[in-house]
């Protein structure tokens, strides 16, 4: 191919990317690369500073190009942009699941779109449809729905007809499903080994949820699934991307990928390498910029997909294909109508929610501590979090708790601060003496250190109520366990009045 076509390509290049930059205000590069064809950023919640500022922030990007589309990875949940500074005011996933009543489900997505549309965000990479089959995963949990596959799929559905009613295109991840895994896909490839019967019946469901439901747009995911490639990962994968997504699901909205510079792709084939492969599979946008978010690494994906043109690599029909779908996806959500945020109500819906979603188990036999009469000491153990959850964002009871009863006493510990033998001595049981002892903790099946130390605290005060924050599992046997299903802002609020016999 001639020279001097290298700069169209490099538009249409540019058109298909969707990177991250830092900041709260435009860098100049993002600017240039919006003139020179760029159609999409995303940002993340170093972007974020309050709405008001996102608002200033998307007006000066789209004053470079009104149909730009701006996508934020926004769940609502624990994973939350907006909001990670004070934790979310909405439920995760998991809770609305677990109460189960869709009508609600569609309100709380409503009302996040309502806030997101009113800040010149038009795409949300969200919600996961992922069925949390292995309870046990690391970077799915509280994310999902549920292990149900029905409520999985029926919650999916309601969640992207309410974003979308405000006006904001909805993105359901991670296809063609990231449930049933045991491996974290920002650090290695995760391999699925169902057979296809079995992904049909347990992972697609929400999938055809989404796209009945007129999902405008797909994000896939990087896991080996042997059962339709056994060599690509499905970003990369033809058969899964143009095969069970386009051709067997109908679905003929926006393709985008995970981030593409996630270790599942980019350790295999280099960040270039899988950029290229992703789109010759048939994915329309590459979402990049979560982890490499500078001009250099958009401009080197730019340079390798108008190459891989210029080599034969990537057929130049693809690429145009792909600009195109960024173009009418572009137009369509510059049509929809505005829906301002309505602040205050959107967030009682969040509450509600979380309180509905509470659920409080009793040991049989055993006396109720609750509500709590007296001083509370807590503590709350805390794991790491993976990249897609901001390990800045707050969590937790005792915050919430103390805002009740302000003589409430706290500690948070991980694992590192229970290296010395005597530290639950010292730090949890020593101070809890003559209070009432409340244990926190996020996912305690997932994390050995936490159930040694969980089962330690109830044998010493088998008075303890336990509050798990995480995914529900069989906890040391606390006189009163309380799940909120999530450790959004929210739900801590939710599990300190259930605690003080507030509701």
């Amino acid at each position: 191919m001639p020279d001097h076509r290298h700069p169209e390509l490099t538009r249409l290049a540019n058109s298909v990317l969707q990177p991250g930059f830092v900041g709260t205000s435009a860098p100049d590069w993002v600017l240039r690369r919006i003139a020179d064809g760029l159609s999409s950023v995303v940002l993340f919640g170093r972007n974020i500073h309050s709405l008001e500022q996102v608002a200033e922030l998307t007006a000066s990007l789209r004053a470079e190009n009104p149909d730009l589309i701006v996508a934020v990875d926004e769940e609502a949940g624990d994973v939350t942009r907006l909001e990670r500074h004070t934790g979310s005011s909405r439920p995760g996933n998991l809770a609305l699941g677990t109460v189960d009543d869709p009508a609600l489900t569609f309100r709380v997505a409503h009302g996040l779109g309502r806030e997101l549309r009113a800040a010149g965000v038009s795409l949300n990479y969200a919600p996961s449809a992922d069925v949390n089959s292995n309870p046990l995963n690391p970077v799915i949990g509280v994310r999902s729905f549920g292990a149900d596959t029905e409520t999985v799929a029926r919650h999916t559905a309601a969640w992207i007809q309410g974003l979308q009613s405000a006006g904001v295109a909805a993105c359901a991840k991670h296809f063609p499903g990231h449930g049933d895994t045991s491996v974290d896909s920002h650090h290695g490839l995760p391999r699925l080994d169902a057979d296809a019967q079995t992904i049909a019946r347990v992972a697609l469901p929400p999938f055809r949820a989404a796209v009945e439901a007129g999902v405008r747009s797909v994000m896939t995911a990087h896991m080996l699934i042997p059962a339709y490639d056994e060599v690509l990962p499905a970003t990369l994968s033809p058969r899964i991307v143009g095969g069970l997504l386009r051709d067997e699901l109908g679905f003929t909205g926006l393709v985008i990928t995970d981030g593409i510079e996630m270790g599942a792709v980019s350790d295999l084939y280099g960040i270039t390498g899988a950029t290229v492969k992703a789109v010759a599979a048939g994915a329309d946008a590459v979402c990049v910029g979560g982890e490499s978010a500078d001009e250099a690494t958009t401009a080197a994906l730019a340079d390798a997909l108008a190459r891989a043109v210029q080599d034969g690599v990537l057929p130049e029909e693809r690429l145009r294909e792909a600009s195109g779908r960024v173009t009418e996806f572009a137009a369509w959500s510059r049509r929809l109508p505005q829906a301002a945020s309505e602040g205050d109500a959107d967030r009682d819906t969040g509450l509600a929610a979380a309180r509905r979603a509470v659920r409080v188990h009793q040991r049989p036999g055993a006396r109720t501590p609750l509500p709590l009469t007296g001083a509370a000491h807590v503590v709350e153990l805390a794991p790491a979090t993976h990249l897609a959850i901001d390990g800045g964002t707050p969590w937790g009871v005792a915050d919430p708790l103390r805002a009740l009863r302000p003589d409430t006493t706290s500690v948070r510990l991980g694992e590192a601060d229970l290296a010395h033998g005597d530290a639950l001595d010292r730090a949890a049981l020593a101070p809890a003496e003559g209070r009432a002892l409340v244990v926190v903790v996020r996912d305690a099946a997932r994390h050995s250190w936490m159930e040694r130390a969980l089962d330690g605290l109830v044998r010493s005060r088998p008075d303890a109520v336990v509050v798990e924050m995480g995914v529900p599992s069989d906890a040391a046997p606390a006189a009163v366990l309380l799940h909120t299903h999530g450790a959004t802002r929210v739900s801590g609020i939710a599990a300190a009045e259930v605690l003080l016999g507030a509701v």
